[in-house]
């Protein structure tokens, strides 16, 4: 997909793929990069909850890599990322968080979400760079997506199903909509707005990961975003000066109008940090 069609999709569906955006060399070496990585965390002592049975114990996520590991950084910083951002969004963003997700055979999943409630950028919103390690499809638990829900405000929650999924909150798809399932090769990158409904069902295999290395980037515009995701950085690797976006926003409830289910923004969010 060329860079207008990327942002075409992008700007109808809140969404878009980006094909073998990274090598097979690449992917590899970002692979077994965080797999070592998360090997040298039980070997200096953090063995918690290892013998429960819970994968995701195993390999928890790790998040804000990019504050003391190169790679990492490198990965957030990639000129093709900022390109086909900068295209989708119109202005260069701004660099806010990492996330590497391992997602082992038969682990939990994550209720749909929007990233936005959690990042709450203002004004505007977030965007996702998220790059398969691995194949992702329905058996292993690929990303689903709700398309055109980019254009709604960001959602009240209600409770998730733990035994399905990792977090313990969701946001309801509304009347019309669906979750899709994503399918991506190695390599892939898909890049999503941040009020995009999107979430992954449990990975239902008995012998393949579902790895994916995330960044999280705050359109050009911003001037605030929640503590948790300062400093943001130019693609330079300077530090861009934000506000700090406060606790209790307002989120939408689906609410009756003459026959017509509406959004009404009445709730206060309560987020305290980020899962993608």
């Amino acid at each position: 997909m060329n860079d207008t069609l990327l942002a075409q999709q992008f700007a109808t569906q809140g969404y878009a793929v980006a094909h073998g955006m990274f090598n097979t060399a690449e992917v590899s070496a970002l692979t077994s990069h965080y797999m070592q990585l998360n090997d040298a965390r039980r070997d200096q002592g953090d063995t918690n909850g290892l013998n429960d049975g819970d994968p995701l114990k195993r390999y928890p996520r790790m998040l804000q890599m990019h504050r003391w590991d190169q790679m990492t950084m490198q990965f957030l910083m990639d000129d093709r990322l900022r390109v086909a951002m900068t295209d989708i969004l119109g202005s260069e963003p701004y660099a806010v968080q990492t996330m590497i997700y391992f997602k082992p055979p038969t682990a939990r999943g994550q209720a749909l979400h929007q990233d936005q409630y959690y990042l709450r950028v203002e004004p505007g919103t977030c965007v996702a760079a998220w790059l398969a390690l691995d194949d992702c499809d329905e058996e292993n638990g690929c990303l689903q997506v709700v398309p055109g829900s980019h254009q709604l405000p960001v959602l009240c929650t209600v409770p998730a199903d733990p035994a399905q999924s990792f977090t313990d909150v969701t946001v309801p798809v509304p009347d019309g909509m669906r979750a899709e399932p994503v399918h991506m090769r190695a390599g892939d990158v898909l890049f999503f707005n941040g009020q995009l409904i999107h979430g992954s069902y449990p990975n239902s295999s008995t012998n393949r990961f579902r790895r994916s290395l995330i960044g999280h980037y705050v359109v050009g515009e911003a001037e605030k975003v929640y503590k948790w995701y300062h400093p943001a950085l130019r693609f330079d690797g300077s530090v861009m000066t934000l506000g700090q976006s406060q606790d209790g926003s307002e989120c939408g409830v689906w609410v009756e109008r003459d026959g017509t289910r509406t959004v009404e923004m009445r709730g206060k969010t309560n987020a305290v940090g980020i899962a993608q």
